[in-house]
């Protein structure tokens, strides 16, 4: 399963970013799709997950308030809105799908089955 992800950029602290991430070509709703991140020097933290149909998300406490995770099955996407970004949201973002057989969203990297390459966004102050 090809996970492509995209949307990373520079932006300054407050400002706002979209990351995006595809799965051409399979049945996207079978999977629950989660987002990851990893700064410099430190070990890779969950950020949002979503279930399949989309109902339903989960975020960790560093983002919850800022960012918004939501899917569009018919264009087998998910979208990380990043609103009020701090210097410290700074990393490689990656996105992540559990095997179709799971239904429920996961915060430990080990539970998710398939990785895009990531996307690196960077805050400045």
């Amino acid at each position: 399963v090809q996970l492509q992800a995209f949307g990373g950029g520079l932006v300054q602290a407050g400002g706002s970013l979209r990351l995006s991430c595809a799965v051409p070509g399979r049945t996207f709703n079978l999977y629950v799709m989660g987002w990851f991140r990893q700064a410099p020097g430190q070990e890779p933290e969950f950020v949002a997950a979503i279930i399949k149909s989309g109902v339903s998300t989960d975020y960790s406490d560093s983002v919850k308030g800022r960012f918004t995770l939501s899917r569009d099955n018919a264009k087998n996407t998910v979208y990380l809105q990043m609103n009020t970004l701090k210097p410290e949201d700074t990393a490689v973002y990656y996105c992540a799908a559990r095997n179709p057989r799971w239904i429920t969203f996961r915060r430990e990297r080990n539970d998710y089955d398939y990785w895009g390459q990531g996307t690196q966004v960077t805050v400045s102050s």
